[in-house]
């Protein structure tokens, strides 16, 4: 879950099953974890599999956290998505449910 609010909304990333009743919604969606902790430092990760996903056709939804950056995409996509990041030479894990 995830729960981003600023000065023009409140946004909460949840499972599909637990979305709020009346809320505007999105998805479902699929979610790929950059694996490990990413040293702040390192730069072009996101630019790296967002430019694959994009050449694609695959829209996304970017959720990064102090340790480490989460790809969503749409739950129809979630195959093609692993596809093609892998065909990119990612070592991406299968999307997590």
């Amino acid at each position: 879950m995830s729960l981003t609010r600023t000065g023009e909304e409140v946004s909460l990333v949840c499972s599909w099953h637990s979305r709020p009743e009346g809320a505007e919604v999105e998805g479902p969606f699929r979610a790929f974890r950059v694996v490990g902790t990413l040293d702040f430092s390192l730069v072009g990760i996101l630019r790296d599999l967002t430019t694959q996903l994009a050449a694609a056709k695959i829209s996304v939804f970017v959720i990064s956290t102090f340790d480490t950056d989460y790809v969503l995409v749409p739950l129809e996509r979630a195959r093609d998505a692993a596809v093609s990041l892998r065909l990119a030479g990612h070592h991406m894990p299968d999307p997590l449910p």
